[in-house]
């Protein structure tokens, strides 16, 4: 193995899964898609194990290799010019909006790789527009695609197209990101082709392999340098009434075992499976686990299969962090994957106090809004909303930006207000929200959305109730806020979730929560 080759096909591999992201970006047709960037692209070799991904949304990338696992079990031959799809979190997905593609790339009649993509679709049916409904069961949630041939030899699955698109609500708008896509694909085809034609398959495919076995080389002498130990935390999350069996707290409880160059994450003692949406599926709560560690590592580390070696996650089955069917689990994706990275943090800063941060805004704000347009069609919007960044030993918490499983960016108002019928009235940091400090935490974010045509509104939040925790005597952030305000000057606190019919003239307030502070500051 050169290790100058080794560097070189490092950034070959993951510039193929860039250029497949900026593909995607610029044909998609959804604000959620072309603004924010809520997509996430790899490449996979052609057992399914991750060669190289893009920087793109870390809640996609930890869980994307279980979506080649499905597909792996579930198609029995792959064809040149095949697309598999899917979106059930119970056979390889996160949940139901996140759609991913996988297509096998050939070469000479041989499958040497895969090309995947994951992108959050702002609507696929289900009880309330977006797709993030107050749910009970997943059947709620939206159409559930289990791993099928999108393609088969090139040729579009038109009947499965008809009944995918007559389950949501904006068909063109989901046709038009498909498509898109499939285009992202069709690069990641082109380029690793020319790659294997210039270099040669065997030096290509051998380099394919060298980089994950360095990746696990790295990353396990960087657990090395970690204390040995047990480290426990528990963090809990703002269920509703009526969500918690028996009316118990929706808790997540971690016990962190550093051990020699492994990790295993163990959530024994977690509450069970929440009534509502709040459940997240396994592939979620190792994306976390995995997440967390690859923060802390020093080295410079590439992504890829390799860094998933050392760690290990156990969860029962049936609990929260590792629900099964039929429970809902839309929130699992967006609001528990937050918390479970609060989780694990905070059992690792009794390890390594001085390189884990406060805990972020420890959410993602999600928001949906639906209805028609004065024309008479039919929209969709979703949205995350940042917030404050926790402190850390080094630096003050970052202000209005997205943490840990979210890693999107915002909708810009003018495409938000030229593509639906509404207006942003505030769009602002929330001074003072960050927790206090010897390192202060990131402020919130205020924004608020006047309607001007009657919709269907949605918010699923956390950090309403409990503030994002401090550490080494840091204050914490402050909690977020939900407000309706009426055309005649009522107004009225909202829940942390909700979802209800809105009125033209409403101004829905959102004040995202700040981060915690770290170390103990002057009064």
């Amino acid at each position: 193995m050169d290790p100058i080759l080794l560097e070189l096909y490092r950034h070959r591999f993951s510039g193929v899964a860039e250029e497949m992201g900026v593909t995607l970006q610029r044909t998609s047709w959804s604000p959620n898609i072309k603004e924010r960037l809520d997509f996430s692209c790899a490449v996979f070799d052609s057992s399914g194990g991750m060669v190289a991904q893009a920087a793109h949304i870390p809640v996609h990338l930890g869980a994307m290799p279980r979506s080649l696992e499905a597909a792996l079990d579930a198609i029995d031959t792959w064809r040149p010019g095949d697309t598999v799809i899917l979106n059930d979190p119970y056979a390889g997905g996160t949940h139901l909006p996140d759609i991913t593609m996988i297509s096998p790339v050939f070469v000479a009649d041989r499958l040497v790789f895969f090309a995947a993509s994951r992108a959050h679709h702002a609507d696929v049916g289900g009880m309330s527009p977006g797709s993030l409904p107050l749910s009970r069961e997943l059947y709620q949630e939206g159409v559930i695609i289990p791993p099928v041939k999108w393609r088969n030899e090139g040729k579009l699955a038109a009947d499965l197209e008809k009944l995918v698109l007559r389950n949501v609500r904006t068909p063109e708008e989901r046709r038009g990101d498909l498509a898109a896509q499939q285009a992202a694909h069709s690069v990641a085809e082109t380029r690793l082709v020319a790659l294997i034609d210039r270099h040669g398959g065997a030096e290509v495919e051998a380099y394919a392999a060298h980089l994950p076995a360095w990746s696990e080389r790295l990353l396990r002498e960087d657990i090395r340098q970690w204390p040995d130990g047990v480290f426990r935390f528990e963090d809990s999350l703002e269920i509703a009434p009526g969500e918690a069996p028996n009316g118990e707290e929706a808790s997540i409880r971690v016990a962190v075992h550093i051990r020699g160059d492994g990790v295993t994450f163990d959530f024994e003692g977690t509450s069970p499976a929440a009534a509502g949406s709040l459940n997240a599926v396994l592939p979620v709560t190792e994306s976390a686990c995995y997440y967390a560690v690859r923060c802390l590592a020093i080295s410079d580390i590439p992504m890829n299969a390799g860094c998933f070696a050392p760690v290990r996650v156990i969860a029962p089955p049936g609990c929260l962090v590792n629900a099964g069917p039929p429970h809902a689990v839309s929130a699992g994706n967006v609001e528990t994957s937050q918390r479970i990275v609060d989780a694990v943090f905070g059992a690792l800063a009794q390890a390594m106090p001085a390189r884990v941060s406060a805990a972020g805004q420890g959410t993602m704000n999600n928001l949906t809004i639906g209805g028609a347009r004065a024309d008479g069609s039919p929209y969709a919007y979703y949205e995350t909303i940042g917030g404050g960044m926790g402190a850390s030993a080094g630096a003050d918490g970052l202000s209005g930006v997205h943490v840990h499983m979210s890693n999107t960016l915002n909708t810009p108002v003018e495409a938000l207000e030229m593509t639906f019928p509404f207006r942003i009235e505030t769009y602002a940091l929330r001074r003072e929200s960050g927790g206090a400090g010897e390192r202060r935490g990131g402020d919130g974010l205020v924004r608020a959305y006047r309607l001007l045509r009657d919709a269907t509104v949605t918010v699923i939040s956390e950090r309403r109730e409990a503030p994002p925790w401090g550490l080494q005597g840091g204050a914490p952030g402050a909690c977020g806020r939900n407000t309706l305000l009426r055309p005649g000057g009522e107004e009225e606190t909202l829940p942390a979730k909700f979802s209800r019919r809105l009125e033209a003239g409403d101004v829905l307030r959102i004040e995202t929560p700040g981060g915690g502070g770290w170390g103990k500051g002057e009064e």
